[in-house]
């Protein structure tokens, strides 16, 4: 596996490949089964002949004031031999100034998606995103990029980014991988104190629950509130926003559910944020 640290020894390895399809693995590093499954994904895409190319960056700009940069989890070393286990064959782990320079002037974003859900909780996150996520489509110029279900918006931004500037990049989106106990695997649950890991298991037992409700015709009101009231009744939980939009276009949802809804979950346990969605079905309709 080769390791670059610079986008011109990215670039050269990449133009010693080519015309080799290339499928890239975007991540923050510290790497769990979630993003493993995201380069398994990437070498079925990529086939015999394509390669997988994987990056580390713990991004600056899609953090806000007092959020965790910080103190996000890192190893290195460890991501290097996982990431060689599942047959990457390049991994691009820039520094920050290789990225950002000072005099940059230009952002990417996606101006009303990035306003609403999680962009309304952290103004500035999805300009952060959108702009870090181009940069690695021109460093790389990949043929596909895959990326994880469990940041659903994320998604969506991204594939609204790519279609509005004519990109041409196939985004394939990798199902959410779950702990035992059901909760969403992310590198931020290492934080967990051990009371709040225990408690953190509520997101996806009230997805469990609003899952069976969509299917009994319920309005996306009283499914909401349901789901509001379920996160509510564990005391460690601090409930930032709980939404229920069309699974397509993110649009918001009134009266019964008729077609594909995601519910979105963003919820604190001490001060550690963790997010979680589900896609539900309407009732299905008689014969």
């Amino acid at each position: 596996m080769e390791i670059c640290r610079t986008k011109s020894a990215i670039r050269a390895q990449l133009a010693a490949w080519r015309p080799a399809p290339i499928v890239l693995v975007p991540t923050m590093g510290f790497l769990h089964e979630g993003h493993l499954s995201l380069m398994r994904l990437a070498r079925a895409r990529a086939g015999a002949t394509g390669k997988v190319v994987a990056s580390i960056f713990v991004n600056p700009t899609q953090f806000g004031p007092g959020e965790d940069f910080d103190s996000y989890p890192r190893n290195e070393a460890r991501d290097f031999d996982l990431m060689r286990a599942e047959g990457v064959d390049a991994v691009f782990a820039p520094e920050v100034a290789e990225i950002y320079d000072p005099a940059a002037q230009t952002i990417v974003e996606t101006t009303e998606l990035a306003k609403t859900l999680i962009g309304k909780l952290r103004p500035g996150h999805f300009r952060g995103v959108a702009t870090i996520v181009t940069k690695l489509f021109n460093i790389i110029r990949p043929d596909a990029a895959v990326f994880g279900e469990k940041d659903y918006q994320q998604l969506a931004v991204i594939r609204t980014m790519v279609r509005d500037l004519d990109m041409g990049i196939e985004i394939i989106g990798a199902p959410i991988q779950r702990e035992p106990d059901g909760l969403a695997m992310s590198s931020r649950n290492v934080r967990l104190a051990p009371e709040d890991r225990t408690a953190a298991s509520i997101l996806s037992q009230a997805l469990d629950e609003a899952e069976a409700m969509a299917a009994t015709g319920i309005t996306a009101a009283r499914l909401r509130s349901h789901v509001r009231a379920t996160l509510e009744a564990e005391p460690r939980a601090r409930v930032q926003s709980v939404d229920i939009r069309d699974a397509q276009s993110l649009d918001t949802i009134s009266g019964p559910l008729r077609r594909p809804a995601v519910i979105l979950l963003a919820v604190k346990f001490g001060q550690v944020f963790l997010i979680d969605n589900r896609v539900v079905q309407p009732p299905k309709e008689e014969p």
